[in-house]
């Protein structure tokens, strides 16, 4: 009988210990009040299968839509304007490509995206009715459409975007990073402000999320439809990205002789194949359209004419394993363990900034650099003749070789999309030790900005930097405003000095109540601001944080502001207009005030214009995700996605955060068990077909 009882009690405890290891190691989504998903978990294929699943929730049409696309069937789907996309996508061979990527990948990322693209699927068969009908034919998604679509954004967007005309003329497409060590820090502790600035429209969207793998707290950010986190932190350090002067791409025009291209005087064939491209017609029919492909040894043949072609090489090709260099990058403790994986080199273009609680910070020049025979930047940045096979580049510089600073005496690092030359100043970085195709030199006014307020700022509080991140002073008033107002008053126009006494009282700031930005913004959008022939002394690497400065041209200048003075007037009725009242957010059912403008007249707040009507202009890019983060004993984060967590119809999310924007106000990253509980929304708990909401 004792024994008996000793069974059971040893039966019992056995079911108690095993129900409590089960209750403890489900895997479940708890969403925060912001449309957060904080994804806890134990295996990695579980952590992305829940990921996939959030994304959809949040983005599944988005996600459909730029899946297919990227699959290169946008035309059969969705009719003729997604042909010449598909097109293009054929061109540069990416279902080609994807298929021997995915021969080639590290095991590792091939469950990552088997996990992740599970979970997007059985959401989409859990909620059919959340899938618009045009888009379910996209359905199933396959791990290659996940590399297709890293491919399509990676190369047309960035590193092939410039030569291929993909990018549109954004005013300020890019980044501000910053990253403060602890002898410039009040606290004590380094700190790192991520803030990129891309569109808010399709594959430009972020997907902000955190992620705990058995224990091991990651928080921040990837681009919609992609897995795991590209721009983030854990408990022990973080990192941001920004669009860097890189060179990793290179468009060759070739002379045609008897159906082939000459290259080093002598004729060559092209190799020549075709593509059938399905497009859907107005009546619902399909019909095949063929097209031809061309290569050289240059690359893909992206543009023809009678007599000549247009090829186009990139970086990047070889390397399969982009989301796995993050995927190391976010899982890493040490400064010696990010930097290992930094030197995987598998992800092509993007600076680095970094920080951590030892308080380390470090700027790398990061990306896939050609290793050229000869020629500086100006021979590199514009179409190649490519008639020599000496300029056909077969290796990229390896990590050793790149750009890169860590712990700099003066304390802090930036980047504003400048050269690496100036991302600490005084200048630890000689372009001379380089090769003159590395990167060009110039400042602009935005990192010219972001530079001062750090150098006139000897010990930097946390709140002191979240203000740095939304300051909109214009680092352009700052430095013209003296010389227009001595060439107004040499000047006998009315009409101009009317305008100085606005500008006069004007705050030098582009906020929402800011009464002159207007009349300024007019003007110097007319002035022409970085054309160097404007200033008496000219932009100078001697001083790249001080120059261009003067009017080569007051009585123009003036002449300018007269015009610019007179449009106000008729157009507004006043030329104290708010800067609010015709700078508009509007976006899903919001329309508020908006603040910042584009980077070009040196404001670090960037909200660049993405188009408008008779009386307003309205933000279409710039600050997407921020981040503020201190590293101190604990993560202390401070965060916003200007969008909104979501796209779906209908989401409380899509759009939420655009009120905190408005005001240049940012929101707690919800980083602890504590801090995720207490803000805890709804919690779905996994099954064996998805997810089911917890009771």
């Amino acid at each position: 009988m004792k024994i008996n009882l000793f069974a059971k009690l040893i039966l019992l405890s056995f079911f108690t210990t095993s129900c409590a290891q089960t209750e403890k190691a489900e895997t479940q989504i708890a969403w925060d009040t912001w449309g957060v998903p904080h994804i806890s978990a134990t295996t990695v294929e579980d952590l992305f299968f829940a990921q996939g699943w959030a994304q959809m929730h949040n983005h599944a049409n988005l996600i459909l839509e730029l899946y297919g696309s990227s699959r290169g069937k946008g035309a059969e789907y969705w009719g003729q304007e997604k042909f010449e996309n598909d097109m293009l996508i054929h061109t540069l061979g990416f279902g080609e490509l994807a298929a021997a990527w995915e021969e080639k990948q590290d095991p590792e990322i091939k469950t990552i995206y088997a996990a992740f693209i599970k979970g997007m699927n059985a959401y989409a068969n859990a909620h059919p009715d959340t899938i618009d009908d045009k888009n379910a034919q996209v359905l199933p998604l396959t791990t290659k459409d996940m590399n297709m679509h890293s491919m399509y954004v990676i190369f047309t967007r960035f590193i092939g975007g410039k030569d291929l005309g993909r990018i549109q003329e954004w005013p300020d497409m890019g980044s501000n990073t910053y990253a403060i060590a602890p002898k410039r820090s009040a606290s004590g502790n380094a700190m790192l402000v991520q803030n990129p600035h891309l569109p808010w429209w399709q594959e430009f969207l972020f997907f902000e999320s955190h992620l705990n793998l058995n224990g091991k707290n990651m928080y921040g950010t990837t681009l919609v439809g992609f897995p795991g986190i590209a721009i983030g932190f854990n408990e022990n350090l973080g990192w941001s990205h920004t669009d860097n002067t890189i060179d990793n791409a290179d468009t060759y025009e070739l002379e045609l002789k008897d159906g082939g291209y000459l290259l080093d005087g002598e004729r060559k064939e092209f190799e020549v194949t075709s593509k059938i491209i399905k497009v859907k017609q107005d009546d619902g029919s399909i019909v095949d359209q063929e097209i031809p492909l061309m290569k050289t040894v240059h690359g893909p043949v992206v543009n023809k004419s009678a007599n000549k072609v247009l090829a186009l090489r990139m970086v990047g090709l070889d390397r399969p394993n982009m989301f796995l260099q993050w995927w190391r990058m976010i899982n890493s403790a040490t400064f010696t363990e990010f930097e290992e994986a930094l030197k995987m080199a598998q992800i092509p273009f993007w600076n680095v900034m970094y920080a951590d609680t030892q308080g380390e910070i470090f700027y790398l020049f990061n990306g896939l650099v050609p290793k050229r025979s000869s020629g500086d930047w100006a021979y590199w940045d514009r179409v190649i003749p490519g008639g020599k096979s000496a300029d056909v580049w077969t290796e990229v510089h390896n990590y050793d070789d790149l750009p890169k600073v860590k712990n700099p005496e003066g304390g802090w690092l930036q980047n504003a999309n400048d050269p690496p030359w100036t991302s600490t100043i005084p200048m630890t970085l000689n372009p001379d030790d380089y090769p003159s195709y590395m990167a060009p030199q110039y400042m602009p006014f935005r990192p010219q900005r972001a530079a001062r307020m750090l150098i006139e700022d000897e010990s930097i509080t946390f709140d002191e930097l979240v203000a740095y991140k939304h300051s909109t002073r214009l680092e352009f008033a700052d430095r013209i405003l003296d010389d227009l107002f001595v060439a107004i008053d040499a000047s006998s126009s009315a009409k101009a000095k009317e305008a100085k006494t606005v500008l006069e009282v004007w705050d030098r700031e582009a906020d929402a109540d800011s009464k002159g930005m207007l009349l300024f913004y007019n003007w110097a959008n007319k002035f022409n601001v970085w054309n160097d022939s404007n200033y008496i002394e000219q932009w100078s690497m001697n001083n790249p944080n001080t120059t261009p400065d003067g009017l080569a041209d007051p009585a123009n200048a003036v002449q300018l502001l007269e015009q610019a003075a007179v449009e106000i007037e008729t157009k507004f009725g006043s030329l104290e207009t708010p800067w609010g009242d015709y700078y508009r957010l509007k976006y899903n059912d919001k329309n508020l005030p908006a603040n910042g403008i584009d980077g070009s007249m040196g404001v670090f707040r960037v909200a660049w214009p993405g188009g408008g009507d008779e009386n307003n202009m309205y933000v279409g890019g710039g600050d997407s995700w921020v981040g503020v983060i201190e590293f101190g004993d604990a993560v202390k984060a401070k965060v916003l996605l200007s969008y909104g967590n979501a796209t779906q119809k209908g989401s409380p999310h899509n759009g939420d955060q655009l009120e905190l924007f408005s005001k240049k106000e940012l929101r707690d990253a919800w980083f602890t068990k504590a801090e995720v509980e207490a803000h805890t929304a709804r919690i779905e708990v996994m099954t064996q077909k998805g997810f089911r909401e917890k009771e």
